[in-house]
């Protein structure tokens, strides 16, 4: 008997990419206070989402948890595909934390510094790693000098720098522009949109909404222990009434003279640096 002719068959669709974060009904209690009350939220691989709340609104608290600092109440998240609960070492290897303030040991040289980051992740040849990392975050110069002399700017990349060794695919910022000043605060903002075209996923948290404006893929907004919004800057700005069009004078800040004093650009020319 001949076999049956071979029937066209149309191939399935690939399965939805997963996202970078996904996270399901995260609650957090500290005694009667509760801070978080079921969080939910997707973060896609490779874009920047800017988490938005006052302070105590639990921005904080959420980043602990996804760090493993703290367990949650309830809920789950997924990191880079790992169970938060059943594996939290794995999601300790997919996701790098970067804190409000530089976790940068002044004695250390930078070089030294991201050797001992590296050293302790086990990587091998560790020298080679920091060296590649100082390259990338334009420090070599400075590698051998201690951090300790290091202007704010460059120690936020320094530490932005030791959150990348092994390449984790996830980084959180937690509020990285605390205390910096303006040139520092925008070399930050560079380095941030740096990491998003190189594909790292990051999940900002901050209180600048300027910030959130501009770098953030997608803005998601924690009140109440919950994500009252989430979306594109576009569909936030959906929610209110249409601006009317009105002709103003726009006199340069005080930020954009001292920007321009100090030969950084001014905050036109940045946003379009950023992008």
């Amino acid at each position: 008997m001949s076999p049956a002719p071979a029937t066209a068959t149309t191939p399935a669709p690939p399965p939805a990419a997963e996202p970078a974060l996904r996270i399901r009904g995260i609650e957090k209690s500290f005694g009667d206070l509760a801070v978080l009350r079921g969080v939910d939220l997707d973060i896609p691989r490779g874009t920047v989402l800017a988490l938005l709340g006052s302070n105590g609104a639990g921005k904080t608290t959420l980043v602990r948890i996804l760090s493993t600092l703290i367990t949650p109440d309830a809920g789950t998240a997924l990191v880079d595909g790992h169970d938060l609960g059943s594996d939290p070492a794995a999601v300790r290897g997919a996701l790098s934390l970067t804190g409000q303030f530089a976790a940068v040991d002044g004695v250390l040289t930078g070089r030294e510094n991201l050797v001992l980051v590296a050293r302790l992740r086990h990587l091998s040849r560790p020298r080679r790693v920091a060296d590649e990392l100082l390259e990338r975050f334009s420090l070599t110069e400075a590698g051998r000098r201690p951090a300790a002399t290091y202007s704010g700017g460059m120690r936020r990349r320094l530490d932005i720098a030791m959150s990348l060794v092994g390449d984790p695919p996830i980084i959180v910022l937690d509020e990285p522009t605390t205390g910096l000043d303006p040139t520092s605060r925008l070399e930050t903002w560079r380095t941030i949109s740096a990491l998003a075209a190189a594909g790292t996923t990051v999940l900002l948290t901050t209180q600048h909404l300027e910030e959130a404006e501009r770098l953030a893929d997608s803005i998601a907004v924690l009140h109440g222990g919950r994500i009252i919004q989430h979306g594109t800057l576009e569909d936030l700005r959906r929610l209110l009434p249409p601006a009317e069009i009105e002709h103003v004078e726009k006199r340069p800040s005080l930020e954009d003279v001292f920007l321009t004093l100090v030969g950084e650009p001014t905050t036109q020319r940045t946003n379009e640096d950023l992008r």
